[in-house]
């Protein structure tokens, strides 16, 4: 199957076939960039153990979490939330925020991911 094959109706992603993107995370396979009827992206992060702090002014970002290391935590503004696999966490706009320790997550981000709406202190 390629990456991405659309029909009348679907459209199905292979997430091992997509190419990795560098992101303030780690790195990014984003699908459904190109849907223009589906209003959000959908993305499988591997996260690195030097993900920096950032945040999004109009996206809002759910984190799934996979799989991650013993430890791993996220950072919510000023709070450190403990996580394991099967969490999910709703980030909105406007939250400064980070992975601690490495991680594999699916985000779904609403709207569509646009790579201007990635901010740094």
């Amino acid at each position: 199957m390629p990456a991405s094959r659309a029909a009348s109706g679907y459209q199905a992603v292979d997430f091992a076939l997509l190419p990795p993107q560098p992101c303030p995370c780690g790195a990014t396979r984003r699908a459904f960039l190109d849907a223009a009827d589906y209003p959000a992206s959908i993305h499988r992060v591997e996260i690195s153990a030097d993900a920096c702090l950032h945040y999004h002014r109009t996206l809002t970002e759910t984190y799934y979490i996979l799989e991650c290391a013993e430890g791993a935590a996220l950072q919510l503004d000023d709070e450190l939330l403990p996580l394991h696999a099967g969490m999910c966490v709703l980030i909105r706009p406007a939250v400064r925020h980070r992975a601690i320790g490495r991680m594999t997550v699916l985000n779904v981000v609403l709207p569509k991911f646009d790579p201007a709406d990635e901010w740094f202190d």
